[in-house]
């Protein structure tokens, strides 16, 4: 097929709509231009095609048997797309709004307030993964993806949400008496770590504790860490926010906090976004705001 051959799709349509309506106004009404402008794209698609497809020997213009086979064509093709764009974005707009996150922060943060985003949004249907990686936010998968870091994720959006540090907490009893002075002192104490993740490794090698591993490890879903931690169970690495409360009233101590500005972003795929997307993230940004 030559597509040089073709047509501009703008005289196309101009036609289309002159064979469905019968009258310049009334196409140019529908294709939102004036009806001077669809009677240019009539001559101009008769230029380009070399056949005359409108009789114009009457008080009105009617199509010369060439149009109508033109005309027949174009509503049935026309008809298709618009039928296929239909099916896809109908297709799309019910597949419901997928939330990538971590279990500390579906726990700690998003799960007590998501209640709001579904009264304001009834009709939307919500699915919550969490994982401790991050998992891309793509077409037709992932729609927005909540991780912790410094942002600047290659290839996708991301924006600060929740700004947060990281701290090593424990129950005071657990380091009665001993010398907590440097990240080395550490490695003799029992540890918790969210399930899937390596905070803890991850967190000790920032302090330059690297080829160490610590007395005990004891790995536990997100929402069971913290509770594990306030227990005496051992020392847990986690974001200040969700302990800031455990810190004020003595339960837990922290041991050690990393200063640099990180926090929890919101991660999505360039390009357009649904409509539920959307209106996830206008809710979003807005929580974080009145938090």
């Amino acid at each position: 097929m030559n597509w040089s051959h073709m047509p501009p799709l703008s005289t196309l349509r101009a036609f289309e709509a002159f064979a469905t309506y019968g009258s310049l106004t009334e196409a140019g009404a529908r294709l939102n231009v004036s009806h001077a402008a669809v009677s240019q794209h009539l001559k101009n698609l008769e230029t380009h095609m070399g056949v005359t497809l409108l009789d114009r020997s009457g008080r009105t213009m009617i199509l010369t048997p060439e149009g109508q086979r033109l005309a027949a064509a174009l509503h049935d093709g026309f008809g298709r797309i618009w039928r296929c764009v239909e099916d896809l974005t109908e297709a799309d707009a019910a597949r419901p709004l997928n939330i990538d996150t971590t279990p500390s922060f579906a726990s700690n943060w998003l799960m007590p307030r998501i209640a709001g985003f579904r009264a304001e949004h009834p009709g939307i249907e919500i699915m919550i993964s969490v994982d401790a990686n991050l998992n891309d936010p793509t077409p037709g998968a992932v729609d927005v993806a909540i991780r912790y870091g410094a942002g600047g994720w290659p290839d996708l959006d991301s924006e600060m949400l929740v700004p947060t540090s990281i701290a090593a907490v424990v129950a005071p009893d657990v380091v009665k008496g001993r010398d907590v002075s440097s990240p080395h002192d550490l490695l003799d104490f029992p540890w918790l770590q969210e399930l899937g993740t390596s905070e803890a490794s991850k967190w000790l090698a920032l302090q330059g504790v690297t080829n160490a591993r610590v007395a005990s490890l004891l790995h536990v879903p997100g929402n069971l860490m913290l509770d594990g931690a306030r227990s005496g169970q051992g020392i847990a690495v986690t974001a200040r926010l969700w302990v800031e409360e455990d810190l004020r009233s003595g339960r837990l101590l922290c041991l050690f906090e990393n200063s640099e500005t990180q926090g929890y972003h919101l991660v999505t795929a360039p390009g357009v976004q649904r409509a539920s997307v959307k209106a996830f993230l206008k809710w979003v940004r807005r929580e974080a705001r009145n938090r």
